[in-house]
């Protein structure tokens, strides 16, 4: 007979882990280490979704696709025309099911961490890389890299939920997954930490660096181990531009800004004349598919994201009439894509589109002022230009261009470009791609910056439920009798079907003025501006301040007018503030 003894109290497997959960959240050691995990895990899902990707383009449009779908030669016609149709078809069926069963859409990175606090679904995740690469293998013009960030995301804040992380330190960890997968899918760790401060986490502080660098890094380490080829171009070593490159470098990122708020225009009315004409939404990747494949006829360039040829274009010289052909008709078939409902994003087309406005930028020169331009450092900048614009990350595009090519003496000129370029857009367009997309759905989003905990401060949280009401024929006797000087300041009145009729100051009803008055009806205040419980703190501090009145009455709704509570400008603005400085304490990491 087997004797099972108890272990020590302190030795329990339960108490163990719950141990190890208090020590990861309390310490930054434990972040960093949980960012090592992260890495990996994005690391190796970049790597298997590339992988995926490349074994599907070589499966459909035959070996000569191996090394980029885009550089493709050769091919069948009718391949090229009807496989994109095809792939529509099957996203048409795959959200039907999704419709069907997982009605619900995808919280991508960037609005988890602005409204969720870092919530986002692992199988989420899953959903976003079976549309993304049926869309990329199929041929349409998009990119991985939504579904990279998606389900190293998802991955990242399943992983930071399971330990019982703060909602600050767990929106770090999803910035952690997107850095990750970004970084292992280009080989380009800079870029993929500066794409996550930019666009997942929000915002740079000393203290989060550390664990978003280390899980960048952590990817590269394991992507490279499992693969050999790297993403970084030979183009030669770097000459610093004088006066004349920054000049034109200037004038360069000026146009793809240009440029890249026409192709987000492009986009939005693409989609807006598919839903007019096609009112079958499963059918429209179909139709846009069949519009690929016809511009895919002109030239294969206009295929997947584009990687093939970005690299020819580094390595090898085009014609002026083939560099804006591939131009005109990759912007054209990048904005049909998405348009049509193909899941991706245009992360690597606005790179490819930027390389492609530096190409012709060097030709036109070359005419009017022979010899020109080296024309690698403008196909260098306006890849760094073009992708400022389109994704909204000046830095990580800048890094982007440095770390593919090597060439990290343009990096001066590069900044001037990004600058120029982010500044069009953000004061003729006010959006990048991603957060115009939110304000298409009726989001406000305009950063990760979280501003979910404003949401959820809401006047339903914050008011006082115990509130006295009086009815608005009430004598001024009875009044003052029953609410003497100190005993409160505000009093709600109600009428006879005890919907809201206004607010009552005591110190009005007590003011030797109101002697003659016979009921505390003419006293009423505020009788058309009640607050609602779900209106948040900001939208409430706004109805304070055209009131300009100390307390506000809470309705459960316009139309019955209950009352349901009161709320005072003093408790709103302190609460407001404690709020307020959680969030920056945790930003900075204190």
């Amino acid at each position: 007979m087997r004797l099972h003894l108890p272990l020590p109290h302190h030795l329990h497997p339960r108490r163990g882990l719950a141990a190890l959960r208090r020590w990861v959240r309390q310490t930054e050691v434990g972040i960093i280490l949980l960012a090592v995990v992260v890495g990996a895990v994005s690391g190796l899902l970049a790597v298997a979704i590339g992988g995926i990707a490349r074994g599907l383009h070589v499966l459909f449009f035959g070996p000569g696709a191996f090394h980029g779908l885009s550089t493709l030669r050769g091919a069948s016609p009718w391949l090229l025309l009807t496989l994109p149709a095809i792939g529509g078809l099957v996203l048409g069926g795959l959200n039907w099911l999704l419709a069907r069963y997982r009605p619900r859409s995808p919280v991508d990175p960037i609005e988890a961490n602005a409204l969720y606090g870092g919530r986002l679904s692992f199988n989420d995740g899953v959903v976003v890389v079976a549309q993304n690469l049926v869309s990329n293998g199929f041929g349409a013009s998009v990119g991985l890299e939504a579904g990279y960030t998606q389900i190293a995301g998802g991955a990242a804040s399943r992983l930071g939920r399971l330990f019982g992380l703060r909602r600050g330190d767990l929106r770090v960890l999803v910035g952690c997954g997107a850095a990750g997968a970004i970084a292992a899918a280009f080989d380009a760790p800079l870029t993929g930490t500066f794409y996550a401060f930019e666009l997942v986490v929000g915002v740079y502080s000393i203290v989060t660096l550390a664990p978003v660098v280390t899980s960048a890094v952590t990817a590269v380490l394991v992507a490279r181990l499992i693969q050999t080829e790297g993403a970084v171009l030979a183009v030669g070593g770097a000459v610093a531009p004088d006066w004349q490159g920054y000049g034109l470098a200037l004038v360069l990122g000026l146009l793809c800004g240009l440029a890249g708020i026409v192709v987000m225009r492009g986009v939005t009315l693409t989609e807006r004349w598919l839903r007019r004409g096609v009112p079958w939404p499963n059918l429209r990747p179909a139709i846009g598919g069949l519009a690929v494949g016809a511009l895919a006829l002109i030239t294969p360039g206009v295929l997947s994201a584009g990687h093939g040829s970005l690299h020819q274009l580094f390595v090898t010289e085009t014609t002026l009439g083939a560099v804006a052909l591939l131009l005109l008709l990759k912007a054209l078939a990048s904005a049909i894509s998405i348009g049509s409902g193909f899941r991706g994003g245009l992360f690597f087309a606005s790179l490819l589109l930027g390389a492609l406005m530096g190409q012709l930028f060097a030709a036109f020169l070359a005419l009017v002022i022979p010899p020109g331009v080296d024309p690698i450092f403008l196909i260098t900048v306006g890849t760094s230009a073009f992708g400022a614009a389109v994704i909204g990350a000046p830095l990580a595009m800048t890094f982007l261009a440095m770390e593919m090519t090597g060439n990290f003496g343009l990096t001066g000129a590069v900044l001037v470009a990004v600058i120029a370029s982010s500044v069009t857009v953000r004061r003729l367009f006010g959006y990048s791609f991603a957060t115009w997309r939110f304000h298409l759905r009726g989001e406000t989003i305009r950063s990760a910056q979280d501003i979910g905990w404003l949401r959820d401060l809401t006047v339903g949280k914050l008011m006082r439920r115990d509130v006295r009401t009086v009815k608005a024929d009430t004598r001024l006797s009875s009044f003052r009798r029953d609410f003497p000087l100190g005993a409160a300041s505000q009093i709600v009145a109600v009428d006879e079907a005890d919907r809201y009729a206004g607010i009552v100051s005591v110190t009005d009803a007590h003011a030797e003025a109101s002697d003659e008055l016979e009921t505390v009806a003419p006293l009423l205040h505020h009788a058309k501006t009640p607050l609602l419980p779900a209106m948040n703190a900001k939208e409430a501090m706004a109805v304070f301040e055209a009131t300009e009145s100390e307390a506000l009455a809470v309705v459960d709704n316009l139309s019955s007018g209950r009352v349901i509570g009161l709320l005072s400008q003093a408790h709103l603005l302190r609460r407001y503030g404690e709020e307020l400085e959680k969030r920056r304490t945790e930003e900075l990491g204190a």
